[in-house]
């Protein structure tokens, strides 16, 4: 009897190992169809601007994918230390991550570096508004922003009762003064006698100095301010101080602190790039791509405008903004000069990416302070 029960038990053993690694198996599988994609913030997700509005993409991007994409980020990563960078990517790769997606500019050369080293030829990188790419696995992408900012500021220019417009600004480079320039030209369209004036702040993300900065410009007069810079600060600034603000990343019409005072935003749908280049990167067909997503695309836009925009201004907006999409429209064209009077576009000339991405300075009737 002994020996009969001592042959069941075994028997039972054998199963139930049989039927855990089974179940085992079966997970591991589960787990490998699933793509993790790993992103690398340079503020937190919940900032009420940039990072924000990054995340919100990506959220959009896992819900799309009902669970064949999960993604992993990393909050608070410094832009100015490349080490940072790839230890971040290093870190989100060791949680099995087979794509990096860095949001930040100063992210760039940390990822090229990953992206051309011999020990990650398998994994994929992208990077938001950055210029280095290769043929292999690093891709880059960004938003023809021009085409809302020049939207924002029509709305500026209609509605301000000083001419002064202030302009919160990161960097005196390239990407931020193309949105300078166009904010300031779509002013310019309706108002002629209108100026925009310039705070840089020398960082991407500061809500003391935005907040600083916003200041400074009401202070000269301004009646509107806008930005390019992470946080609400320079929102908050301008309806405390009883004028207008115009947003950037996000819709925040509904965030108590600035709602008093906000007009709209330029906004990003990151998710619009995301979906069809993680599905790429799924079947096996994704090569690397230098992507500049439009309005046409979705990719960027205006928020809805509030309340506070007059009805005529909003179909101001809403006829450009139709011919921007159409094609019939170009914020970049026509006769531009710089503020030292060189020439940045000719008459009967439209700038084309390349163009836009060698603007070195401010168009006549913009000034920057640093």
């Amino acid at each position: 009897m002994k020996k009969f029960l001592a042959i069941l038990l075994a028997l039972v053993l054998a199963f139930s190992f049989a039927a855990c690694g089974g179940s085992d198996t079966s997970e591991d599988k589960a787990a490998d169809d699933v793509l993790k994609v790993g992103f690398i913030y340079i503020g937190s997700i919940n900032d009420g601007g940039y990072t924000q509005a990054q995340h919100e993409g990506t959220v959009a991007m896992e819900k799309y994918f009902k669970g064949k994409v999960k993604a992993v980020y990393q909050e608070n990563v410094s832009d100015q230390d490349k080490s940072a960078v790839v230890t971040a990517a290093t870190n989100l790769i060791d949680q099995g991550c087979k794509v990096i997606v860095g949001t930040s500019y100063g992210f760039m050369d940390g990822l090229d570096e990953l992206a051309n080293s011999d020990d990650y030829k398998d994994i994929k990188f992208l990077h938001f508004s950055g210029n280095k790419m290769n043929d292999t696995n690093f891709g880059n992408y960004f938003g023809a922003t021009e085409q809302p900012r020049y939207l924002t500021g029509i709305i500026a220019g209609m509605m301000t009762k000083s001419n002064k417009l202030g302009y919160v600004a990161a960097y005196p480079y390239t990407e931020v003064q193309i949105g300078i320039n166009a904010f300031t030209l779509g002013a310019q369209s309706v108002n002629k006698d209108v100026e925009v004036k310039v705070v840089y702040i020398n960082s991407w993300y500061d809500p003391e100095k935005e907040r600083s900065a916003a200041d400074e410009l009401l202070a000269q007069g301004c009646d509107i301010i806008t930005q390019h810079s992470d946080t609400t600060g320079p929102q908050v600034a301008a309806a405390e101080a009883g004028k207008y603000a115009i947003g950037y990343n996000l819709d925040n019409s509904k965030v108590e602190a600035v709602k008093a005072s906000y007009l709209t935003s330029p906004t990003w749908h990151h998710e619009k790039f995301l979906i069809p280049t993680i599905e790429k990167i799924m079947a096996g067909t994704w090569t690397p791509e230098s992507y500049y997503g439009t309005m046409a695309d979705g990719y960027v836009d205006i928020a809805p405008m509030t309340d506070l925009v007059p009805a005529d201004v909003q179909a101001k907006v809403e006829d450009v903004k139709a011919k921007m999409i159409s094609g019939e429209f170009s914020p970049f064209s026509g006769e531009i000069y710089y503020n030292d009077g060189k020439v940045l576009c000719e008459k009967g000339q439209t700038l084309d990416r390349a163009a836009i991405w060698s603007i070195n300075g401010l168009v006549k009737g913009a000034t920057g302070t640093k």
